[in-house]
């Protein structure tokens, strides 16, 4: 029996095409022609959680205690956890039963706040290119997304000054992220009191993902939203578990800040999920009260690995400025392709998979981004491969037809 007369909603039939998913197809057919993949496409960090966080969760499996529903606000010693992250590391204070909330995913997290807080036709305000859950949990939740297309000219910095105080009137909240996925973009402690003060002038409430708060090279610090003295009383700020202590699959974030705001979506997920497994949490718990020395040697590697692939790139032709933080390279395309275009090329010539930069909004066309998540023999092979099909950037020169 057919069922075409059962239709999905209007707000998922309103999503577009999930790329990631579309590259996983891609990717499994290329497995299949027996293709030797080198996968550079998401943000999936290679390698095992750090073996204290692995020993800590097989000890916590064996308590009995913690088979069971987790309470709904998370554990009280991992919400401690992360307040006292936040201030070893930022100095900002936060209370622990009020101001942080565990997540299944930061994720998770920032699609179900803006199921929380926006009502269909709320405008809200999200830079392009951004990461996709940034635009489409507003979009399920039916509000208007106004673009805020981000420009390399202005180091993929939002330029609040070009918002028309007409939108920005009717805005009910900015997303945001620096360090920046995809562009690896960073912002100043400036940038972050402008937009504090953008956001209080016009009531706007801010949504800050600090995914990358701890990969980050050559000394440079990113900055907390919630540093920014006011930020707490209009903004809450998302991190994850997942890129930095290697715990992508154990799906362990949270957010922080304006407890009023934290508290509605505590509501919302109280309504649909039972957060995260009691266990997960110990595990995560460990990972944030991991010394220095460990984050040294993660940021150690992707420097490495960084320096290694822009030396690369430039034997072929691209000038790409050295990154300060996040696993990312962001290139621009060879003249003449569009990002899916070329994104397929490479993945049918070579075998390696980059992201399109389209994928992150209409602001992302003609980049791709590279993840950082192989070591050096395999980004060598990638090169390697590069070479061998004359894929390379030039002011004159396109990549051969896919013909």
């Amino acid at each position: 029996m057919s069922l075409d007369w059962i239709s999905p909603a209007d707000r998922v039939r309103a999503l577009p095409q999930y790329v990631f998913a579309r590259l996983d197809e891609l990717k499994a057919k290329a497995r299949e022609q027996g293709i030797d993949l080198i996968d550079l496409g998401m943000g999936n960090p290679d390698g095992t959680a750090p073996q204290p966080v692995i020993d800590a969760a097989i000890a916590a499996l064996k308590n009995p205690a913690n088979h069971g529903y987790p309470p709904f606000e998370g554990t009280a010693s991992f919400r401690r956890a992360i307040t006292n992250w936040y201030h070893r590391r930022y100095g900002v204070n936060l209370d622990p039963d009020s101001e942080a909330l565990p997540l299944l995913g930061s994720k998770e997290g920032l699609g179900h706040l803006a199921i929380a807080y926006i009502n269909p036709g709320d405008v809200v305000l999200v830079p392009s290119p951004s990461y996709p859950v940034h635009f489409r949990g507003p979009i399920i939740a039916g509000g208007e997304i106004y673009s805020l297309i981000l420009k390399p000219e202005n180091d993929w910095l939002i330029d609040l000054a070009a918002i028309p105080d007409a939108v920005a009137e009717k805005a009910k909240i900015l997303y945001f992220n620096y360090p920046s996925n995809p562009t690896a973009a960073t912002a100043p402690r400036e940038f972050f009191e402008d937009i504090v003060a953008f956001a209080r002038k016009y009531e706007i409430l801010l949504v800050h993902d600090l995914c990358y708060a701890e990969l980050a090279f050559d000394g440079y610090q990113p900055t907390s939203l919630l540093e920014i003295p006011g930020a707490k009383d209009i903004g809450v700020e998302f991190h994850t578990m997942s890129k930095t202590y290697n715990m992508a699959g154990w799906r362990v974030g949270f957010v922080v800040g304006n407890s009023h705001i934290i508290q509605g979506l505590r509501t919302l997920k109280t309504n649909l999920d039972y957060g995260i497994f009691a266990a997960l949490q110990t595990a995560a718990e460990t990972a944030l009260q991991l010394p220095d020395e460990y984050l040294h040697q993660v940021q150690e590697r992707y420097c490495r690995r960084r320096d290694f692939l822009i030396q690369g790139l430039a034997e072929l032709g691209w000038n790409i400025p050295k990154t300060k933080a996040t696993m990312y390279l962001w290139i621009p395309c060879p003249p003449g392709m569009g990002s899916t275009d070329f994104a397929l090329s490479v993945l049918q010539q070579t075998g390696v998979v980059v992201t399109p930069g389209n994928a992150f909004g209409v602001g992302g066309e003609g980049y791709v981004r590279i993840s950082l998540i192989l070591e050096c023999d395999r980004l060598g092979e990638a090169l390697r491969r590069f070479k061998q099909a004359g894929i390379r950037y030039s002011a004159t020169e396109c990549l051969p037809s896919l013909s």
